[in-house]
């Protein structure tokens, strides 16, 4: 994985950084101090990022505005 990706789930999870109860809030500090390191995460740490993003982040569809004004 690029450094780009990984910043990005960090991006998206500092919005839900609150929400992380006890190992998970553990966890998430350490692989944050060592992405503020520069350092690129490993397979294992990774995978725990990426499902910590799975199971806080949810992408909902936009809705229209036309479904609006329709009548």
């Amino acid at each position: 994985m690029s450094y780009r990706e990984q910043k990005n789930y960090f991006e998206k999870l500092n919005r839900y950084e609150r929400k992380f109860k006890g190992k998970e809030a553990e966890e998430y500090k350490i692989l944050l101090q060592r992405h503020k390191d520069e350092e690129e995460l490993d397979k294992l740490s990774l995978e725990r990022l990426k499902q910590l993003y799975v199971k806080y982040h949810v992408n909902r569809p936009k809705q229209s505005l036309d479904d609006l004004f329709k009548k």
